[in-house]
């Protein structure tokens, strides 16, 4: 056994996305305790840079320590109680994974489903709303990864709210590269990853609750059915000031290398972040289209960071994969479910969205049709 060097690789799929030099500088950096006063110091800077990018207020902003599908678990296991009634949104791979949290927590997953490659219909959702006055939370996936399509998170939000349900919201696509506002739109429970538009390393995830949230939390008569993503415990590590209460040993050197990705977005502005996702997918989206290959996303649901573009017929799917890896150290994704041989899916997230990337994609699929 000897030591791994992997190749240079760009990376250009749905996830991880390439890891900027400075974070991976900073995790490289000396290890320290996870109860070290300066560790500390470094937490409440996090915790204020997800507000931030978040675009809230919510005290309850925090990472987890463990990639993004925790996240996912936190929010559904800190608020999905046996016999709760949760209407769960699939137009996608990561919305069913939705349902399968709320099952396995006990609750009653009432399903509306639009096809893969189209939004969340509002119009169907309001229609489960109404036939389900019982229901307690509306579960959606705002970025849904394996399509690239975007749902209208405000309006979904808005809807459930009316009828009385809280909100969780799928952003790990999302989160840096698209607009999102969670306090304007009134998201309750929202989670998302470090290894897409943060430039960051994949293995962390971020959560944000709302006081709504929180009540719910609070409020259960049942204990939380994981004790390492309790929340309640949880927040005594994140939010106990310098009197924080052990929970687990932290990921110290990959929460150094969040912190400077936060750094990183703030120095660039999370505005300006959304700007250059939206620039450079009209870059790649005119090269595409300039060879012939069509989106699967009609253009006003169309995330700008995952673009699924529909593979030209009569070419083999993982034979060009296969030769973008091999020849051009390139990496771009397969379809998924019914979509797999039929699509690639083109990410442009973090600090994979630059124009050197761009040309690389469009040159190298060029030469290889």
């Amino acid at each position: 056994m000897q030591s791994f060097n992997p190749p240079v690789r760009t990376l250009m799929g749905s996830g991880p996305s390439d890891v900027h030099p400075r974070i991976l500088s900073a995790m490289a950096r000396p290890t320290i305790g996870h109860l070290d006063p300066v560790f500390i110091t470094m937490m409440d800077e996090i915790k204020e840079g997800l507000k931030t990018i978040f675009k809230t207020d919510n005290k309850l902003t925090m990472p987890i320590s463990a990639p993004g599908s925790a996240g996912m678990e936190a929010c559904f296991t800190n608020l999905v109680e046996p016999n709760d009634k949760v209407i769960v949104c699939i137009n996608g791979l990561f919305g069913m994974r939705m349902k399968e949290n709320v099952t396995r927590l006990g609750g009653e997953a009432i399903i509306v489903k639009d096809n893969w490659g189209e939004a969340v219909s509002t119009d169907k959702l309001e229609h489960a709303l109404k036939n389900n006055p019982n229901a307690n939370i509306v579960a959606f996936v705002h970025a849904e990864t394996s399509t690239g399509a975007q749902s209208d998170a405000k309006t979904l939000c808005k809807l459930a709210h009316q009828y009385g349900c809280i909100t969780i919201v799928d952003a790990v696509t999302s989160l840096g590269g698209t607009d999102l506002y969670v306090d304007e739109w009134e998201i309750d429970a929202i989670y998302s990853g470090t290894q897409k538009c943060l430039s960051a390393m994949p293995g962390i995830s971020l959560i944000s609750f709302n006081e709504r949230a929180i009540q719910k939390l609070h409020t259960r008569k049942t204990t939380v059915n994981s004790w390492f993503l309790d929340l309640n415990l949880i927040m005594n590590y994140w939010n106990g000031g310098s009197k924080r209460t052990y929970h687990h040993t932290a990921p110290v050197n990959m929460l150094y290398g969040l912190h400077e990705s936060l750094v990183m977005i703030l120095e660039e502005g999370i505005e300006n972040s959304w700007v250059r996702h939206k620039k450079n997918h009209e870059l790649l989206k005119n090269g595409l289209e300039a060879m012939d290959i069509n989106f699967l996303v009609n253009k006003k649901d169309r995330l700008p960071q995952l673009n699924s573009v529909l593979i030209p017929k009569g070419y083999d799917d993982k034979k060009i994969r296969a030769i973008l890896l091999n020849d051009y150290n390139l990496e771009i994704s397969a379809g998924l479910g019914s979509y797999t041989g039929k699509i690639w899916r083109i990410g442009l997230m973090g600090f994979s969205s630059r124009k050197e990337n761009i040309v690389l994609c469009l040159s190298a699929l060029k030469e290889i049709l």
